[in-house]
């Protein structure tokens, strides 16, 4: 098992050890938000913490992680989004993990694209 930039990632390519590991975080964290609405915090103020701290966890360097996830890990990060949804921190309408990473992919490999300058760009095709 090796730990890269908080990522966890076994000798099988595995990342459920990581994915069990934020989602531990992510419980504690949503322990704190529901303390905090009971000490009379807004919905809306409530709503920006859940993505600052959970959606950001969730999606850490997901570019790099997300290919190596089976179908049981997505379906426990997306659990980890719903429960969020069932408490009124994240709306239903927002975009799923799974569009989230779709989309930090596409941006990340936009700069890389863009950028001649990028560290990742002499490694793309001419």
């Amino acid at each position: 098992m090796m730990k890269m930039l908080g990522v966890t990632v076994t000798n099988t390519l595995s990342v459920a050890e990581h994915v069990q590991a934020i989602i531990r975080a992510c419980a504690s964290s949503i322990h704190a938000l529901r303390v905090l609405r009971c000490h009379g915090l807004n919905d809306d103020a409530l709503q920006i913490a859940y993505r600052a701290i959970i959606v950001a966890r969730l999606t850490y360097a997901s570019s790099a992680w997300w290919g190596f996830t089976t179908a049981d890990d997505s379906r426990r990060i997306e659990g980890f989004l719903r429960r969020g949804i069932r408490t009124g921190f994240y709306l239903p309408s927002w975009p799923t993990v799974e569009n989230l990473v779709e989309d930090a992919g596409d941006v990340l490999f936009s700069r890389v694209l863009n950028n001649v300058h990028h560290v990742l760009h002499p490694m793309l095709p001419d």
